[in-house]
Protein backbone atom coordinates (compact mmCIF):
# COMPACT_ATOMS: atom_id res chain seq x y z
CA UNK A 1 0.00 0.00 0.00
CA UNK A 2 2.59 2.52 0.88
CA UNK A 3 3.97 1.72 -2.82
CA UNK A 4 1.15 2.28 -4.30
CA UNK A 5 0.39 6.10 -2.43
CA UNK A 6 4.21 6.92 -3.58
CA UNK A 7 3.77 5.74 -7.06
CA UNK A 8 0.88 7.62 -7.04
CA UNK A 9 2.24 10.38 -6.10
CA UNK A 10 5.22 10.34 -8.17
CA UNK A 11 2.56 10.56 -11.27
CA UNK A 12 0.00 12.93 -10.26
CA UNK A 13 2.23 15.37 -8.64
CA UNK A 14 4.44 15.98 -12.35
CA UNK A 15 1.03 15.91 -14.23
CA UNK A 16 -0.49 18.35 -12.13
CA UNK A 17 2.19 20.02 -12.58
CA UNK A 18 1.97 20.45 -16.81
CA UNK A 19 -1.68 21.20 -16.30
CA UNK A 20 -1.54 23.93 -14.38
CA UNK A 21 1.87 25.10 -16.55
CA UNK A 22 -0.73 24.87 -19.60
CA UNK A 23 -4.05 27.20 -18.27
CA UNK A 24 -4.19 29.99 -19.99
CA UNK A 25 -3.40 33.34 -18.28
CA UNK A 26 -4.47 35.82 -20.72
CA UNK A 27 -7.12 36.76 -23.27
CA UNK A 28 -4.64 35.47 -26.15
CA UNK A 29 -3.91 32.78 -24.06
CA UNK A 30 -7.55 31.78 -23.27
CA UNK A 31 -8.65 31.82 -26.83
CA UNK A 32 -5.29 29.89 -27.54
CA UNK A 33 -6.46 26.97 -25.23
CA UNK A 34 -10.32 26.74 -26.81
CA UNK A 35 -9.08 26.05 -30.22
CA UNK A 36 -5.52 25.50 -29.83
CA UNK A 37 -3.59 23.97 -26.74
CA UNK A 38 -5.45 20.87 -25.72
CA UNK A 39 -4.51 17.97 -22.74
CA UNK A 40 -7.84 16.88 -21.42
CA UNK A 41 -9.76 13.63 -21.47
CA UNK A 42 -12.28 14.60 -24.33
CA UNK A 43 -9.47 16.16 -26.59
CA UNK A 44 -8.10 12.42 -26.54
CA UNK A 45 -11.19 11.08 -27.37
CA UNK A 46 -11.99 13.12 -30.53
CA UNK A 47 -8.10 12.22 -31.33
CA UNK A 48 -8.18 8.49 -31.02
CA UNK A 49 -11.96 8.75 -32.75
CA UNK A 50 -11.65 10.89 -35.15
CA UNK A 51 -8.20 9.16 -36.40
CA UNK A 52 -9.66 5.95 -36.51
CA UNK A 53 -12.34 6.07 -38.95
CA UNK A 54 -10.27 8.38 -41.38
CA UNK A 55 -10.38 7.29 -45.02
CA UNK A 56 -11.33 3.79 -44.46
CA UNK A 57 -14.63 4.59 -43.96
CA UNK A 58 -14.68 4.41 -47.93
CA UNK A 59 -13.20 1.12 -48.26
CA UNK A 60 -15.16 -0.83 -46.04
CA UNK A 61 -18.12 -1.27 -48.49
CA UNK A 62 -15.12 -2.34 -50.50
CA UNK A 63 -14.24 -5.16 -48.16
CA UNK A 64 -17.65 -6.21 -47.38
CA UNK A 65 -18.31 -7.08 -50.85
CA UNK A 66 -14.80 -9.48 -50.50
CA UNK A 67 -16.05 -10.81 -46.95
CA UNK A 68 -19.77 -10.67 -47.37
CA UNK A 69 -22.49 -9.54 -44.65
CA UNK A 70 -22.18 -11.28 -42.00
CA UNK A 71 -18.38 -11.70 -41.89
CA UNK A 72 -18.26 -7.86 -42.48
CA UNK A 73 -20.05 -7.37 -39.20
CA UNK A 74 -18.20 -10.12 -36.93
CA UNK A 75 -14.99 -8.82 -38.26
CA UNK A 76 -15.68 -5.13 -37.27
CA UNK A 77 -16.68 -5.78 -33.78
CA UNK A 78 -13.67 -8.21 -33.13
CA UNK A 79 -10.76 -6.53 -34.60
CA UNK A 80 -12.88 -3.22 -32.63
CA UNK A 81 -12.39 -4.83 -29.68
CA UNK A 82 -8.93 -6.48 -30.05
CA UNK A 83 -7.82 -2.67 -30.97
CA UNK A 84 -9.04 -1.33 -27.96
CA UNK A 85 -7.27 -4.67 -25.98
CA UNK A 86 -3.83 -3.57 -27.28
CA UNK A 87 -4.56 0.33 -26.86
CA UNK A 88 -5.29 -0.56 -23.26
CA UNK A 89 -1.60 -2.34 -22.78
CA UNK A 90 0.09 0.15 -24.58
CA UNK A 91 -1.52 2.77 -22.08
CA UNK A 92 -0.44 0.81 -19.42
CA UNK A 93 2.94 0.28 -20.64
CA UNK A 94 3.43 4.21 -20.96
CA UNK A 95 2.22 4.52 -17.44
CA UNK A 96 4.79 2.06 -16.13
CA UNK A 97 7.68 3.81 -17.93
CA UNK A 98 6.80 7.13 -17.55
CA UNK A 99 6.63 6.33 -13.93
CA UNK A 100 9.66 4.90 -13.58
CA UNK A 101 11.48 7.62 -14.81
CA UNK A 102 10.18 10.14 -13.32
CA UNK A 103 10.98 8.48 -10.37
CA UNK A 104 14.31 9.16 -11.33
CA UNK A 105 13.63 12.80 -11.98
CA UNK A 106 13.37 12.87 -15.64
CA UNK A 107 11.99 15.71 -17.00
CA UNK A 108 9.77 15.18 -20.00
CA UNK A 109 8.24 18.82 -20.45
CA UNK A 110 10.33 19.76 -23.43
CA UNK A 111 10.35 15.83 -24.76
CA UNK A 112 7.61 14.15 -26.36
CA UNK A 113 7.81 10.03 -25.23
CA UNK A 114 7.14 7.66 -28.18
CA UNK A 115 6.35 3.87 -28.51
CA UNK A 116 9.92 3.06 -28.82
CA UNK A 117 11.22 4.74 -26.31
CA UNK A 118 8.99 3.05 -24.26
CA UNK A 119 10.06 -0.15 -25.31
CA UNK A 120 13.94 0.64 -24.77
CA UNK A 121 13.29 1.99 -21.28
CA UNK A 122 11.15 -0.82 -20.41
CA UNK A 123 12.76 -3.85 -22.57
CA UNK A 124 16.07 -2.78 -24.16
CA UNK A 125 17.72 -1.47 -27.57
CA UNK A 126 16.26 -4.70 -29.33
CA UNK A 127 13.19 -4.27 -28.62
CA UNK A 128 13.11 -0.32 -29.35
CA UNK A 129 14.74 -0.96 -32.52
CA UNK A 130 12.08 -3.47 -33.42
CA UNK A 131 9.54 -1.20 -31.97
CA UNK A 132 11.18 1.76 -33.88
CA UNK A 133 11.48 -0.10 -37.86
CA UNK A 134 7.96 -1.28 -37.45
CA UNK A 135 5.73 1.98 -35.90
CA UNK A 136 7.99 4.06 -38.38
CA UNK A 137 7.20 2.03 -41.78
CA UNK A 138 3.40 1.82 -40.56
CA UNK A 139 3.06 5.73 -40.03
CA UNK A 140 5.26 6.13 -43.49
CA UNK A 141 3.27 4.27 -45.17
CA UNK A 142 -0.18 5.34 -42.86
CA UNK A 143 0.86 8.81 -44.65
CA UNK A 144 0.69 7.89 -48.13
CA UNK A 145 -2.66 6.45 -47.77
CA UNK A 146 -3.54 9.60 -46.97
CA UNK A 147 -2.52 11.19 -49.92
CA UNK A 148 -3.94 8.52 -52.08
CA UNK A 149 -7.29 8.94 -50.37
CA UNK A 150 -7.32 12.98 -51.46
CA UNK A 151 -6.71 12.50 -54.74
CA UNK A 152 -8.73 9.34 -54.80
CA UNK A 153 -11.84 11.57 -54.01
CA UNK A 154 -11.17 15.31 -55.19
CA UNK A 155 -11.37 12.87 -58.99
CA UNK A 156 -15.24 12.50 -57.92
CA UNK A 157 -15.72 16.47 -57.74
CA UNK A 158 -13.21 17.66 -60.70
CA UNK A 159 -11.63 15.01 -62.99
CA UNK A 160 -10.79 17.59 -65.22
CA UNK A 161 -6.61 16.66 -63.51
CA UNK A 162 -5.74 13.05 -63.67
CA UNK A 163 -5.50 11.51 -59.79
CA UNK A 164 -1.63 12.02 -60.26
CA UNK A 165 -1.56 15.10 -60.69
CA UNK A 166 -4.26 15.81 -57.79
CA UNK A 167 -1.40 13.73 -55.50
CA UNK A 168 0.62 16.24 -56.62
CA UNK A 169 -0.46 19.23 -55.19
CA UNK A 170 -2.56 17.54 -52.27
CA UNK A 171 1.11 16.53 -51.37
CA UNK A 172 2.32 20.29 -51.23
CA UNK A 173 -0.87 21.16 -49.25
CA UNK A 174 0.13 18.53 -46.44
CA UNK A 175 3.80 19.64 -46.03
CA UNK A 176 2.12 22.20 -44.08
CA UNK A 177 1.68 19.81 -41.18
CA UNK A 178 5.14 20.39 -40.28
CA UNK A 179 3.58 23.78 -38.69
CA UNK A 180 1.50 21.94 -35.84
CA UNK A 181 4.03 21.47 -33.24
CA UNK A 182 2.07 18.58 -31.46
CA UNK A 183 -0.44 16.65 -30.53
CA UNK A 184 -1.43 19.30 -28.19
CA UNK A 185 -2.29 21.61 -30.65
CA UNK A 186 -4.65 19.14 -32.42
CA UNK A 187 -7.83 19.93 -30.72
CA UNK A 188 -9.98 21.99 -32.95
CA UNK A 189 -8.68 19.89 -35.35
CA UNK A 190 -9.52 16.47 -34.02
CA UNK A 191 -13.43 17.58 -33.25
CA UNK A 192 -13.95 19.23 -36.98
CA UNK A 193 -12.49 15.83 -38.56
CA UNK A 194 -14.87 13.69 -36.22
CA UNK A 195 -17.67 16.00 -37.22
CA UNK A 196 -16.42 15.19 -40.96
CA UNK A 197 -16.81 11.83 -40.96
CA UNK A 198 -19.95 11.44 -38.94
CA UNK A 199 -21.48 13.56 -41.75
CA UNK A 200 -19.76 11.38 -44.59
CA UNK A 201 -20.65 7.85 -42.81
CA UNK A 202 -24.06 9.05 -42.47
CA UNK A 203 -24.42 10.41 -46.20
CA UNK A 204 -23.63 7.04 -47.27
CA UNK A 205 -25.95 5.16 -45.17
CA UNK A 206 -29.07 7.74 -46.07
CA UNK A 207 -27.48 8.03 -49.95
CA UNK A 208 -27.42 4.49 -50.20
CA UNK A 209 -31.04 3.42 -49.37
CA UNK A 210 -32.24 6.03 -50.78
CA UNK A 211 -30.58 5.02 -54.37
CA UNK A 212 -31.94 1.47 -53.15
CA UNK A 213 -30.77 -1.79 -55.03
CA UNK A 214 -29.16 -1.52 -58.23
CA UNK A 215 -30.53 -3.54 -60.87
CA UNK A 216 -29.47 -7.60 -60.88
CA UNK A 217 -27.96 -7.11 -57.55
CA UNK A 218 -25.72 -9.29 -56.38
CA UNK A 219 -23.99 -10.50 -53.29
CA UNK A 220 -21.99 -13.44 -53.84
CA UNK A 221 -19.42 -12.63 -51.25
CA UNK A 222 -17.09 -14.63 -50.24
CA UNK A 223 -15.95 -15.97 -53.33
CA UNK A 224 -12.19 -16.39 -52.95
CA UNK A 225 -9.91 -16.93 -50.09
CA UNK A 226 -7.81 -14.21 -51.40
CA UNK A 227 -10.87 -11.52 -51.57
CA UNK A 228 -11.93 -13.03 -48.02
CA UNK A 229 -8.67 -12.65 -45.98
CA UNK A 230 -7.89 -9.17 -48.24
CA UNK A 231 -10.98 -7.68 -46.59
CA UNK A 232 -10.29 -8.64 -43.23
CA UNK A 233 -7.18 -7.30 -43.02
CA UNK A 234 -8.48 -4.00 -44.32
CA UNK A 235 -10.69 -4.02 -41.06
CA UNK A 236 -7.69 -5.50 -39.07
CA UNK A 237 -5.97 -1.80 -40.46
CA UNK A 238 -9.33 0.41 -39.47
CA UNK A 239 -9.15 -0.78 -35.63
CA UNK A 240 -5.17 -0.36 -36.00
CA UNK A 241 -4.86 3.24 -35.85
CA UNK A 242 -3.57 3.22 -32.75
CA UNK A 243 0.06 3.88 -33.27
CA UNK A 244 -0.29 7.14 -32.05
CA UNK A 245 -1.26 6.14 -28.94
CA UNK A 246 1.94 7.24 -26.76
CA UNK A 247 1.67 10.52 -28.23
CA UNK A 248 -2.12 11.53 -27.83
CA UNK A 249 -1.45 10.02 -24.21
CA UNK A 250 1.98 11.91 -23.86
CA UNK A 251 -0.21 15.33 -24.81
CA UNK A 252 -3.05 14.78 -22.13
CA UNK A 253 -2.34 16.80 -18.35
CA UNK A 254 -3.02 13.28 -16.91
CA UNK A 255 -2.10 10.58 -19.17
CA UNK A 256 -3.25 7.75 -16.32
CA UNK A 257 -6.83 8.50 -17.70
CA UNK A 258 -6.70 7.22 -21.34
CA UNK A 259 -7.82 3.69 -19.84
CA UNK A 260 -11.13 3.73 -21.53
CA UNK A 261 -11.23 6.12 -23.65
CA UNK A 262 -10.15 4.02 -26.90
CA UNK A 263 -12.83 1.45 -26.43
CA UNK A 264 -15.22 4.32 -26.35
CA UNK A 265 -13.73 6.02 -29.56
CA UNK A 266 -14.42 2.39 -30.94
CA UNK A 267 -17.64 2.34 -29.78
CA UNK A 268 -18.36 5.67 -31.40
CA UNK A 269 -16.82 4.43 -34.87
CA UNK A 270 -18.81 1.03 -35.00
CA UNK A 271 -21.60 3.74 -35.16
CA UNK A 272 -20.42 5.12 -37.94
CA UNK A 273 -18.98 1.99 -39.68
CA UNK A 274 -21.08 -0.87 -39.25
CA UNK A 275 -24.23 1.33 -41.26
CA UNK A 276 -22.22 2.91 -43.75
CA UNK A 277 -20.61 -0.25 -44.70
CA UNK A 278 -23.73 -2.06 -44.68
CA UNK A 279 -25.85 0.29 -46.42
CA UNK A 280 -23.84 0.36 -49.42
CA UNK A 281 -22.97 -3.01 -50.10
CA UNK A 282 -26.64 -3.54 -49.84
CA UNK A 283 -27.71 -1.09 -52.63
CA UNK A 284 -24.20 -2.09 -54.70
CA UNK A 285 -23.11 -5.78 -53.83
CA UNK A 286 -20.44 -7.01 -55.74
CA UNK A 287 -20.18 -3.93 -58.36
CA UNK A 288 -17.84 -2.56 -55.10
CA UNK A 289 -15.63 -5.41 -55.59
CA UNK A 290 -14.52 -3.17 -58.95
CA UNK A 291 -14.81 0.35 -56.94
CA UNK A 292 -12.84 0.28 -53.81
CA UNK A 293 -13.81 4.28 -52.55
CA UNK A 294 -17.56 4.34 -52.29
CA UNK A 295 -18.02 7.61 -53.59
CA UNK A 296 -17.70 6.06 -57.40
CA UNK A 297 -20.67 4.35 -57.00
CA UNK A 298 -22.98 7.17 -55.51
CA UNK A 299 -24.88 10.08 -58.36
CA UNK A 300 -23.26 13.18 -58.13
CA UNK A 301 -25.06 15.54 -55.92
CA UNK A 302 -24.75 18.80 -53.68
CA UNK A 303 -24.58 16.31 -50.34
CA UNK A 304 -22.00 14.02 -51.97
CA UNK A 305 -19.61 16.98 -52.70
CA UNK A 306 -19.87 17.99 -49.47
CA UNK A 307 -18.73 14.66 -48.08
CA UNK A 308 -16.09 14.97 -50.55
CA UNK A 309 -14.79 17.97 -49.72
CA UNK A 310 -15.14 17.45 -46.12
CA UNK A 311 -13.45 14.06 -46.34
CA UNK A 312 -10.43 15.82 -48.05
CA UNK A 313 -9.84 17.87 -44.81
CA UNK A 314 -10.39 15.51 -42.54
CA UNK A 315 -7.47 13.62 -44.36
CA UNK A 316 -5.47 16.61 -44.14
CA UNK A 317 -5.99 16.70 -40.60
CA UNK A 318 -5.36 12.91 -40.53
CA UNK A 319 -2.30 13.20 -42.43
CA UNK A 320 -1.05 15.02 -39.88
CA UNK A 321 -1.93 12.51 -36.72
CA UNK A 322 0.21 9.90 -39.41
CA UNK A 323 3.36 12.25 -40.17
CA UNK A 324 3.69 13.96 -36.76
CA UNK A 325 5.15 11.24 -34.72
CA UNK A 326 7.65 10.94 -38.01
CA UNK A 327 8.72 14.40 -37.80
CA UNK A 328 9.56 14.16 -34.30
CA UNK A 329 11.57 10.71 -34.48
CA UNK A 330 13.48 13.02 -36.98
CA UNK A 331 13.86 15.66 -35.00
CA UNK A 332 15.30 13.46 -32.18
CA UNK A 333 17.65 11.70 -35.19
CA UNK A 334 19.08 15.40 -36.03
CA UNK A 335 19.05 16.92 -32.91
CA UNK A 336 16.15 19.19 -33.08
CA UNK A 337 13.58 18.43 -31.30
CA UNK A 338 14.07 20.87 -27.73
CA UNK A 339 14.46 23.58 -30.26
CA UNK A 340 11.98 26.37 -29.52
CA UNK A 341 11.41 27.83 -32.71
CA UNK A 342 8.67 26.90 -34.80
CA UNK A 343 9.95 27.85 -38.01
CA UNK A 344 13.51 25.90 -37.88
CA UNK A 345 11.53 23.06 -36.56
CA UNK A 346 9.02 23.24 -39.76
CA UNK A 347 12.11 23.40 -41.73
CA UNK A 348 14.05 20.47 -40.14
CA UNK A 349 10.63 18.24 -40.87
CA UNK A 350 10.27 19.02 -44.84
CA UNK A 351 12.80 16.08 -46.11
CA UNK A 352 10.19 13.32 -43.86
CA UNK A 353 7.37 14.52 -46.51
CA UNK A 354 9.64 13.82 -49.40
CA UNK A 355 9.32 9.99 -49.49
CA UNK A 356 5.74 9.98 -48.44
CA UNK A 357 4.31 12.30 -51.84
CA UNK A 358 7.35 9.91 -53.78
CA UNK A 359 5.47 6.38 -52.25
CA UNK A 360 1.72 7.84 -53.13
CA UNK A 361 2.64 8.43 -56.84
CA UNK A 362 4.47 5.07 -57.13
CA UNK A 363 1.23 3.05 -55.60
CA UNK A 364 -1.65 4.89 -55.93
CA UNK A 365 -3.89 1.51 -55.07
CA UNK A 366 -6.68 3.03 -53.16
CA UNK A 367 -7.91 0.33 -51.16
CA UNK A 368 -5.95 -2.55 -51.91
CA UNK A 369 -2.67 -0.85 -49.97
CA UNK A 370 -4.82 -0.42 -47.06
CA UNK A 371 -4.91 -4.19 -46.83
CA UNK A 372 -1.51 -4.74 -47.47
CA UNK A 373 -0.41 -2.01 -44.61
CA UNK A 374 -2.40 -3.83 -42.42
CA UNK A 375 -0.99 -7.12 -42.86
CA UNK A 376 2.42 -6.56 -43.08
CA UNK A 377 2.91 -3.36 -40.49
CA UNK A 378 -0.33 -3.22 -38.22
CA UNK A 379 -0.74 -7.10 -37.48
CA UNK A 380 2.98 -6.36 -35.76
CA UNK A 381 2.96 -2.78 -34.92
CA UNK A 382 -0.60 -2.13 -32.79
CA UNK A 383 -1.30 -6.02 -31.84
CA UNK A 384 1.92 -8.46 -31.55
CA UNK A 385 4.56 -5.93 -30.43
CA UNK A 386 1.93 -4.53 -27.76
CA UNK A 387 1.07 -7.45 -26.43
CA UNK A 388 4.71 -9.22 -26.42
CA UNK A 389 5.32 -6.50 -24.92
CA UNK A 390 3.31 -6.36 -21.66
CA UNK A 391 4.02 -10.43 -21.31
CA UNK A 392 7.84 -9.69 -20.81
CA UNK A 393 7.45 -6.49 -19.23
CA UNK A 394 5.71 -8.14 -15.87
CA UNK A 395 6.99 -11.64 -16.87
CA UNK A 396 8.52 -11.65 -13.26
CA UNK A 397 6.75 -11.74 -10.00
CA UNK A 398 8.43 -8.50 -8.62
CA UNK A 399 7.47 -6.47 -11.75
CA UNK A 400 4.21 -7.53 -11.41
CA UNK A 401 3.74 -6.77 -7.46
CA UNK A 402 5.43 -3.54 -8.24
CA UNK A 403 3.14 -2.58 -11.35
CA UNK A 404 1.64 0.84 -11.44
CA UNK A 405 -1.70 -0.88 -12.87
CA UNK A 406 -2.83 -3.85 -11.76
CA UNK A 407 -4.84 -5.69 -14.31
CA UNK A 408 -8.89 -5.48 -13.06
CA UNK A 409 -10.35 -8.67 -11.88
CA UNK A 410 -13.07 -8.60 -14.73
CA UNK A 411 -10.06 -9.21 -16.77
CA UNK A 412 -8.83 -12.38 -14.56
CA UNK A 413 -5.81 -10.22 -13.22
CA UNK A 414 -2.43 -11.48 -14.26
CA UNK A 415 -3.59 -14.90 -15.68
CA UNK A 416 -6.70 -13.58 -17.58
CA UNK A 417 -4.44 -10.47 -19.38
CA UNK A 418 -1.88 -12.99 -20.30
CA UNK A 419 -4.11 -15.44 -21.59
CA UNK A 420 -5.80 -12.87 -23.75
CA UNK A 421 -2.34 -11.23 -24.90
CA UNK A 422 -1.51 -14.82 -26.28
CA UNK A 423 -4.66 -15.46 -28.06
CA UNK A 424 -3.86 -11.61 -29.76
CA UNK A 425 -0.53 -12.69 -30.52
CA UNK A 426 -1.23 -16.20 -32.03
CA UNK A 427 -4.72 -14.92 -33.89
CA UNK A 428 -3.33 -11.80 -35.34
CA UNK A 429 0.35 -13.88 -36.34
CA UNK A 430 -1.42 -16.86 -38.14
CA UNK A 431 -4.81 -15.00 -39.17
CA UNK A 432 -3.50 -11.19 -39.71
CA UNK A 433 -0.31 -11.74 -40.41
CA UNK A 434 0.60 -15.47 -42.45
CA UNK A 435 -3.12 -15.21 -44.45
CA UNK A 436 -3.52 -11.75 -44.76
CA UNK A 437 -0.34 -11.36 -45.92
CA UNK A 438 -0.88 -13.62 -48.50
CA UNK A 439 -4.16 -12.34 -49.39
CA UNK A 440 -2.71 -8.65 -49.11
CA UNK A 441 -0.08 -9.08 -51.54
CA UNK A 442 -1.79 -11.43 -53.60
CA UNK A 443 -4.02 -8.86 -54.60
CA UNK A 444 -1.44 -5.86 -54.44
CA UNK A 445 0.69 -7.77 -56.87
CA UNK A 446 -2.55 -7.76 -58.96
CA UNK A 447 -2.51 -4.17 -59.00
CA UNK A 448 0.57 -3.78 -60.25
CA UNK A 449 0.39 -5.93 -62.99
CA UNK A 450 -3.11 -4.90 -64.12
CA UNK A 451 -2.24 -1.01 -63.95
CA UNK A 452 1.68 -0.88 -63.82
CA UNK A 453 3.83 1.54 -61.25
CA UNK A 454 2.91 5.43 -61.05
CA UNK A 455 -0.17 4.84 -62.49
CA UNK A 456 -1.95 8.04 -63.90
CA UNK A 457 -5.44 7.54 -62.85
CA UNK A 458 -6.23 4.37 -61.06
CA UNK A 459 -9.85 2.92 -61.34
CA UNK A 460 -10.85 6.00 -63.32
CA UNK A 461 -13.48 5.29 -65.76
CA UNK A 462 -12.35 5.05 -69.56
CA UNK A 463 -12.19 7.75 -71.41
CA UNK A 464 -15.70 8.97 -73.51
CA UNK A 465 -15.29 8.05 -77.47
CA UNK A 466 -16.10 10.78 -79.57
CA UNK A 467 -19.21 10.30 -81.66
CA UNK A 468 -18.46 8.41 -85.53
CA UNK A 469 -19.92 9.81 -88.67
CA UNK A 470 -23.18 7.88 -89.57
CA UNK A 471 -22.05 5.05 -92.38
CA UNK A 472 -22.53 5.69 -95.94
CA UNK A 473 -23.47 2.93 -98.71
CA UNK A 474 -25.27 0.19 -99.03
CA UNK A 475 -22.30 -2.24 -97.10
CA UNK A 476 -21.16 0.31 -94.59
CA UNK A 477 -21.59 -1.80 -90.93
CA UNK A 478 -21.42 -0.34 -87.32
CA UNK A 479 -17.74 0.16 -86.00
CA UNK A 480 -16.92 -2.04 -83.25
CA UNK A 481 -16.58 -0.43 -80.10
CA UNK A 482 -13.19 0.33 -78.90
CA UNK A 483 -11.62 -1.64 -75.79
CA UNK A 484 -10.58 0.29 -72.67
CA UNK A 485 -9.07 -1.99 -70.39
CA UNK A 486 -6.33 0.80 -68.72
CA UNK A 487 -8.45 1.40 -66.08
CA UNK A 488 -10.83 -1.45 -65.27
CA UNK A 489 -9.58 -3.60 -62.03
CA UNK A 490 -10.50 -7.35 -62.16
CA UNK A 491 -11.27 -9.75 -59.36
CA UNK A 492 -7.99 -11.66 -58.60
Amino acid sequence: MATDKVVETVIVGNYVEMETEGKPKGMKSRISKIFWHGGSVYDAWFSCASNQVAQVLLTLPYSFSQLGMLSGILFQLFYGLLGSWTAYLISILYVEYRTRKEREKVDFRNHVIQWFEVLDGLLGKHWRNVGLAFNCTFLLFGSVIQLIACASNIYYINDNLDKRTWTYIFGACCATTVFIPSFHNYRIWSFLGLVMTTYTAWYLTIASLLHGQVEGVRHSGPTKLVLYFTGATNILYTFGGHAVTVEIMHAMWKPQKFKAIYLLATLYVLTLTLPSAAAVYWAFGDMLLNHSNAFSLLPRTPFRDMAVILMLIHQFITFGFASTPLYFVWEKAIGMHECKSLCKRAAARLPVVIPIWFLAIIFPFFGPINSTVGSLLVSFTVYIIPALAHIFTFRSATARENAVEQPPKYFGRWVGTYAINIFVVVWVLIVGFGFGGWASMTNFIHQIDTFGLFTKCYQCPPPAMPALPPPHGLNATAAAPLHHPFNHTRSP
